[in-house]
């Protein structure tokens, strides 16, 4: 359990610094919660980054397995080195590759979202059909900062202004969807939750 904890720290200095983007420590904190009272076993996860909230999702029972999607080769091969590190092989299985042109079979209790902002509408338009009927859609950086609640005229880079504008538009797209029931808390960067209407 020590030994476990060293290495999560470890891994939080790294991403900090190396500017990997992680999941903030309440959001996480949410999610983890969110597993244990819904009794969730299976997840998808797109966006692995360096397996952080993989790990930290993992850890908190050994019957979870979850599979992790993540495009960046460097980020992946550290991903690996920290799976490796604490044991979870057996549990966690990443895949190397773009979530937009993987096809995957199983069925999952949660898909988690956490992955290109901007893609966020096609992850879950392209995965749901691997929902469980009694499964849920998290997505997370919704607040994107700060910046999605700020006047646009006001953000400097045109990049992140059309991050911005594929999130508020994800927003729109979750508010106005007839298949999912979605919540929304201003918890951590900003977290969705979708439950399928029809149960």
């Amino acid at each position: 359990m020590v030994e476990e904890q060293k290495i999560i720290k470890e891994m939080y200095q790294y991403a900090h610094e190396n500017n990997i983007p992680i999941m903030q420590e309440d959001g996480l904190e949410f999610l983890t919660n969110y597993i244990k009272e819904n009794n969730v076993k299976n997840i998808l996860e797109i966006g692995t980054a360096i397996a952080y909230s993989t790990c930290r999702m993992a850890l908190l029972d050994k019957d979870i397995s979850i599979t992790t999607i993540e495009r960046d080769k460097e980020r992946y091969e550290e991903a690996k080195k920290n799976v490796a590190s604490l044991k979870l092989e057996k549990q966690i299985n990443l895949i190397y590759g773009d979530a937009e042109t993987i096809e995957l079979a199983g069925s999952y209790d949660l898909i988690f979202i956490d992955a290109a902002k901007a893609q966020n509408e096609k992850f879950f338009e392209k995965f749901k059909q691997n929902l469980t009927s009694s499964g849920t859609i998290i997505t997370d950086n919704l607040n994107f900062h700060g910046l999605v609640a700020q006047d646009e005229k006001t953000i400097e880079s045109r990049n992140v202004r059309g991050i911005v504008r594929k999130i508020k538009s994800y927003i729109n797209f979750l508010k106005e969807n007839t298949s999912f029931t979605t919540t929304f808390y201003d918890i951590g960067d900003g977290i969705s939750v979708s439950i399928p209407k029809e149960r």
